[in-house]
């Protein structure tokens, strides 16, 4: 990143419109998410269950302490109860996949 900033800024004089393309994709990247409950309540109890994605699972259980804690919206976050606040397990799928073969071996 550091390396992407300094060729940005060395082309910034003499290319100001080509500059911003020299930088990485994820450079300084901001984006602005306006929720819901509902729409909250439907994407932090979906992406924190332990088969989610590791990344998903951190940012989820941050939002929803957020929308607890410093939005104050205590009753939201309390109605949110498929949160899934567990540590981030090794193996995401391994559970969901021994799952899903003793439903097959069942048949």
């Amino acid at each position: 990143m550091e390396r992407s900033a300094s060729l940005h800024d060395a082309l910034l004089t003499r290319f100001p419109a080509q500059a911003p393309y020299a930088v990485s994709l994820a450079y300084k990247v901001r984006f602005y998410l306006h929720l819901n409950a509902r729409e909250a309540m439907h994407l932090l109890e979906l992406r924190t269950t332990p088969q989610g994605h590791p990344a998903y699972r951190v940012v989820g259980q941050h939002m929803h302490r957020l929308i607890a804690d410093q939005a104050g919206h205590h009753a939201v976050a309390e109605a949110m109860r498929f949160v899934d606040h567990s540590p981030e397990p090794s193996l995401e799928r391994l559970e969901a996949e021994r799952r899903a073969e003793v439903r097959r071996q069942t048949r």
